[in-house]
């Protein structure tokens, strides 16, 4: 049920130079106009064509609060679907709390997290895929988390499901009517046809939900460990990786005793670099827990950055890569030697000839004195070799929409191997529905309370 109260809220972030407060409702008109004196003093909100912006002054009694512009959105023509109202005013937190009592005080309430847009897919604005795009496109941090969620509130991959669903619908309609007809054995849905239909709709989830891995990395960031013996520099490139004092540095042993992550933009591509505690032999519980906990972080990396003080014996680096290397199978590896600035050509060339009989890709760098880093950002980035992202590509980025894709590939799966057993159409009309109802569950079209609530909670108050 889509609620009838009329609904407020601070839209725009604390310390800017203009504020907005929203309002929507079937009274979010009435309820601004009530707080607003025009300049002319003429004509009062009630009787504005819609898409205009009013000039004049927010009043609490006699007392003026702010010279505003409100701007008028008539329904279903809103971003809601609403009457809706939109108050411009200087950027004060005193003024924009001031607006908001004012407007609670003639009948509003506070909205919660989401609540606009969540209206906006109770009043069929958009589905259920578009307005979570609305949240990444909030979040997003590079171009590619721009397009893909740009992609998706346009409603590229809304349509692409709707269609199979329609293609679903129209022959489980055809096997169904079938049922009623028992008797005559008569057929009315061609199963060669439809085992061609599966077949290409098994195609497109398949691609689909492949293309998560390719998502997840572009929204969340590439998950690159930084792993290696105590004192190699780990903290110290994630500092310079940063560009910030993000971990403790020290030539104490065993500084880092837990996993830091953090997020950053390099050429375009997000990476979620992963600082972990140094590997070594250690009496300490609190240090052991640390290193225990690397070894987990390392199953989650696509990149592992292998650090390596290129001060080192041959001995003690080659004991240190047998222990990794293992433990990095599916991932891209490479070999940072650190500490170059301390080494001589000599030592260079077999620490090379040692990289090239792992085959094993290699850098020489020196983080404390930011030799190279520069090269290593771009190493990562073409090791890392995501596709340039378009608005048109439809790439799945959420979990939620991912797991309901697997269990559609699992159903359509079914309806294939049914048609290819000759299963009886009650069974095949089961597979079929079941598979349009994941598929609808990712827009909306099937949907429950406490999916719109989960999704919602996650939005930041005001849209």
């Amino acid at each position: 049920m889509i609620n009838q109260d009329t609904i407020c809220a601070v839209a725009t972030a604390q310390g800017g130079a203009i504020g907005i407060v929203r309002v929507s409702g079937p009274d979010a008109i009435d309820i601004t106009s009530s707080i607003f004196a025009p300049i002319d003093g003429r004509t009062k909100l009630q009787g504005k064509e819609a898409y205009t912006l009013t000039f004049g002054r927010i009043c609490k009694g006699e007392e003026v609060i702010d010279e505003v512009l409100v701007s008028i959105f008539r329904a279903p023509h809103s971003y809601t679907g609403e009457n809706a109202t939109e108050i411009s005013c200087h950027g004060s937190s005193y003024i924009l709390q001031q607006v908001m009592q004012l407007l609670i005080e003639k009948g509003c309430r506070s909205a919660l997290p989401g609540e606009f847009t969540q209206r906006a897919f109770l009043n069929g604005k958009m589905d259920l895929s578009q307005a979570e795009a609305v949240a990444d496109l909030i979040a997003s941090s590079s171009a590619s988390t721009h397009r893909l969620a740009m992609s998706q509130m346009r409603g590229g991959f809304s349509k692409e499901l709707t269609d199979l669903r329609t293609q679903l619908l129209n022959f489980v309609s055809l096997v169904e009517l079938e049922l009623d007809f028992s008797e005559e054995e008569v057929e009315f849905a061609n199963r060669n046809a439809l085992l061609k239909l599966t077949e290409n709709i098994e195609r497109i989830i398949t691609r689909l939900a492949d293309s998560f891995n390719v998502g997840n990395a572009i929204k969340n960031g590439i998950p690159v460990a930084i792993i290696g013996e105590t004192n190699a520099g780990k903290s110290t490139l994630l500092n310079v990786l940063l560009n910030e004092e993000k971990a403790i540095v020290s030539d104490i042993h065993g500084t880092t005793r837990d996993v830091i992550e953090d997020t950053i933009n390099l050429k375009g591509t997000l990476f979620r670099f992963i600082d972990t505690a140094g590997i070594r032999e250690t009496h300490d519980q609190i240090e052991s827990i640390g290193i225990e906990r690397t070894f987990r972080k390392l199953d989650q990396a696509e990149i592992v950055l292998c650090m390596i003080a290129a001060t080192d014996s041959q001995e003690q680096i080659q004991k240190l890569y047998e222990k990794i290397r293992p433990k990095c199978k599916g991932k891209q590896l490479i070999l940072v030697f650190n500490k170059s600035d301390l080494i001589n050509e000599e030592v260079k060339k077999e620490l090379e000839q040692l990289a090239a009989h792992h085959k094993t890709p290699h850098i020489f760098i020196s983080a404390r004195n930011r030799e190279n880093t520069d090269e290593l950002e771009e190493l990562l980035v073409k090791t890392a070799n995501l596709p340039t992202v378009t608005q048109n590509d439809v790439i799945v980025t959420n979990v939620r929409h991912y797991e309901a894709l697997t269990r559609a590939q699992e159903s359509i799966h079914r309806v294939k191997e049914g048609l290819n057993n000759n299963i009886s159409g009650d069974f095949l009309s089961q597979d079929i529905r079941e598979c349009m109802h994941y598929l609808g569950e990712i827009t909306g079209t099937i949907s429950n309370d406490e999916i719109l609530g989960n999704i919602f909670a996650h939005f930041c108050i005001g849209k």
